[in-house]
């Protein structure tokens, strides 16, 4: 896979993503036994997500290929106080399970993984590997079709046909891997997840002019607040920059493999 560090969507208190993570942990909760969730981040980078979840009183394991970013992470972690609760690991999809025990997690998060690694099959092997029966994955993945609109809206019409269509080579910082709505979600769903909600993130941001924020007062917020309307509007998920799917471990049948 490729040797990058995977730096997930940023965390803003009271942004959409946010709002979704915060859903999906107290879902986890009312299921655990216990207040406490454990939480694997996957490609969890200098700790946009990890330090405020750990904040919240959870325990929670970074594992990344970055020193670098890692090393940030725990600066993060002890300016917020909560270094232990946290703990950083160098590693990635491909040797998962040489750093975490299976079956452990209440949730894991992945988060602008699927775009970069050389297999998103065997990823999600790894990822699913991980969870408690009844765990909750988080995916954040790129759009194909907001980077179509994107490019076309700059005028640049022979690369936005080049990326209507899935990419067959591999993934590079330039030319991440992205993905439609059933596209992913029928990659989680072969690899024995139930996708229970899909989320659009980042649906206007990337196309509004940079102007107006100095034209309308608050653009910022009104901004903010557009993009939480339409967060689980399908249609408005199909053209999202970045998908966010909340997907739920399947318990195995006895005797199943």
């Amino acid at each position: 896979m490729t040797e990058q560090s995977w730096s997930g969507p940023a965390v803003r208190h009271g942004g959409v993503l946010w709002d979704a993570i915060r859903e999906l942990l107290g879902s986890a909760e009312a299921a655990a036994s216990g207040d406490v969730l454990r939480v694997l981040d996957l490609g969890g980078g200098t700790g946009g997500l990890a330090v405020p979840i750990a904040e919240l009183g959870h325990e929670v394991t970074v594992v990344d290929p970055s020193p670098d970013a890692l090393a940030a992470l725990d600066r993060r972690a002890s300016e917020a106080g909560v270094e232990t609760a946290l703990r950083g690991v160098q590693g990635d999809a491909a040797d998962l399970l040489e750093h975490v025990d299976p079956g452990t997690f209440h949730v894991v998060l992945c988060h602008g993984v699927l775009e970069v690694v050389d297999e998103p099959a065997e990823a999600l092997a790894a990822v699913e590997a991980t969870m408690r029966p009844d765990g909750i994955l988080s995916v954040v993945v790129a759009g194909r079709y907001a980077a179509v609109l994107a490019k076309a809206m700059a005028g640049h019409l022979s690369e936005a046909r080049s990326l209507l269509e899935p990419s067959v080579t591999l993934p590079t910082a330039q030319r991440p891997r992205r993905y439609a709505v059933d596209e992913i979600v029928g990659l989680l769903v072969t690899h024995g997840l139930e996708p229970e909600r899909v989320h659009a993130v980042r649906t206007f941001a990337d196309l509004i002019p940079s102007a107006t924020f100095d034209i309308e007062p608050d653009a910022a917020g009104a901004l903010q607040e557009l993009e939480r309307a339409v967060t689980d509007v399908d249609a408005f998920a199909a053209v999202a920059a970045q998908l966010h799917v909340v997907a739920r471990r399947r318990e195995r049948v006895s005797g199943s493999g």
